[in-house]
Parts: structure tokens; sequence; C-alpha cells
């Protein structure tokens, strides 16, 4: 089924269906793929599906729940290796790594539901933000990713498509 942001719905409404939107296009895009095709590398910097789902957890976890005081689980941020968080390591299982996902999206969206679109919390950065904000740069996030995670598929099998057909 291919979500759909409601035409006259409600900012806060409206802005849940994008981020959800592009949410389900990454899960249909690393669907029916074995755990070797879900960690292949498939650009010169190691791009791998698996990697770009752990990032997004990392960020998604990092943006909703850190920036309004929710706690985390361990993200795989490193200060001094940029890109720890998008690599997924040996004795990193697909279905742990999948499943941090599911538990990241889960958190956000129980900080989606608690607050208002105007409610403030504090970056990483020390800046202070609005849901709003945080929803607006996540959908970006999202998509952007989403956009890699096409590519990466269509290299893998062939694979197109930004969602999957009704």
């Amino acid at each position: 089924m291919v979500l759909r942001v409601p035409s006259t719905g409600g900012e806060k409404e409206s802005l849940r269906a994008s981020l959800d939107r592009h949410r389900a296009a990454i899960d249909w895009k690393i669907s029916g793929l074995d755990d070797e095709g879900l960690r292949r590398r498939m650009t010169p910097s190691g791009t791998s599906l698996l990697g770009l789902v752990k990032h997004l957890a990392a960020v998604e976890y990092g943006w909703f729940s850190q920036t309004f005081g929710r706690e985390t689980e361990p993200l795989p941020f490193v200060d001094d290796d940029p890109e720890a968080d998008l690599r997924v390591e040996p004795g990193e299982s697909t279905a742990e790594i999948l499943a941090f996902y599911a538990r990241a999206r889960a958190a956000s969206d129980r900080v989606i539901d608690e607050l208002d679109v105007e409610d403030l919390g504090k970056a990483w950065s020390g800046q202070t933000v609005s849901l709003r904000w945080v929803l607006i740069h996540m959908i970006e996030e999202t998509a952007r990713h989403a956009g890699h995670i096409d590519i990466v598929r269509e290299l893998i099998d062939g694979m197109t498509g930004d969602h999957q057909e009704d």
C-alpha cells in the first residue's frame, strides 16, 4: 500500500505521514534480500543497504529521543570516525540492525505523539530546535537516504521504483 500525505491534513499529521511514507519506501526496498545482499558494499565508500538502515536508526534516536530528553540505547556514533554509524560491523547481525531501526522508529513515534510541533528540545550541537524542525529535518534525511537505498538496490538486483504498487 502506498502511503499518501493527506492533502487537507493538519501540520503534524501531514509531517508524520510524509516521514512514514519515506520509511515505508525504505522497508520495501530492503525487503526480499538475503543477508549477503543487505550487507553488500556497493560503492567505493562502502555503502550498503544495511549500513544505511543502521545510520537512519541512529539519527532517528538522536534527533527525536536525545533532542527531547528521552532515553536511547547506545548509538553507533564515534567522534573520530564519522562513518561508524554507516558501517555494519562483522559481529552485528542483520536481525539486530533491523530491530534497532524498528525500536528507533517506535521511540521517535512516541516523541511525535507526545509533543506539539512548537515544543522545543536541545540538539546534539546545542542548538534549540522545535519538533516541527526535527520532523522536517528527518523527512529530508530519510528521503535522501531512501534515494541512496533505491540506487543501491537497483545495483544489486535491478529493482526500481520508490513505492510498492497497490
